[in-house]
């Protein structure tokens, strides 16, 4: 019990210390790295049930993280959709292309499994510079509406450091609560012996889906 107190003053001083980043760094872009760092942080809790728990190669994040951004972006600028509802938009296209991905896994592995995923991504980014008309290509989606909270808008770099702050937080709980889990155990057993998750009457196929959707 003694350990864990200690665990947990130290998460404690570590997101204390976060939170005052914006208070000695004043850069627009230095608060923007700040930023990627979170936001990468997120990107990385999704990888780790694929390949950290499941044991399975995941090389398509990056058209998984595009796909979500670009859904969430244009739903906003050609829809006029609230940028929250935009955010709930983009974790449903998560979901699609996590099972999209998850059931290739049930019938390849390893370098089949990494390739697979490759191709997604490269595919991806490919539809995504050429399509224009849609994605504006290389130059992005422009004006796209900042959050707002009771009406106060989240437009400076500082408002947008502490919004993602308190999704990474809230990622890293539930990440953790999902590897104390029932799904956290069953994740972990495909990784170590696959064949023996099934012979104790697990559905091998669900677990992996499930892996990815959670990623």
């Amino acid at each position: 019990m003694k350990r864990n107190n200690i665990k947990y003053i130290v998460y404690a001083v570590i997101i204390g210390l976060l939170f005052l980043v914006p208070s000695f760094v004043t850069g627009k872009y230095d608060i923007m790295l700040f930023d990627q760092v979170l936001i990468h942080i997120i990107i990385v809790l999704g990888l780790n049930f694929i390949t950290g728990l499941t044991g399975q190669t995941n090389l398509g994040v990056a058209g998984v993280f595009a796909v979500g951004a670009y859904t969430s972006a244009l739903l906003n600028t050609r829809f006029g959709l609230s940028p929250w509802l935009c955010l709930i938009a983009a974790l449903g296209a998560g979901v699609i292309i996590g099972v999209i991905l998850g059931y290739p896994s049930l019938r390849i592995k390893g370098k089949y499994l990494a390739l697979t995923t490759i191709g997604f991504g490269e595919i991806t980014r490919l539809m995504l510079n050429n399509m224009t008309t849609v994605t504006g290509g290389p130059q992005g989606v422009a004006a796209i509406q900042p959050y707002s909270f009771f009406g106060y808008q989240l437009n400076t770099e500082k408002d947008f450091y502490y919004m993602i702050l308190i999704f990474t937080v809230l990622a890293i709980v539930i990440a953790n609560k999902l590897i104390k889990s029932k799904w956290g155990r069953a994740f972990k057993a495909v990784r170590d012996n696959d064949s023996a998750v099934e012979s104790c009457g697990i559905s091998l196929a669900e677990i992996k889906v499930k892996a990815f959707i959670t990623s």
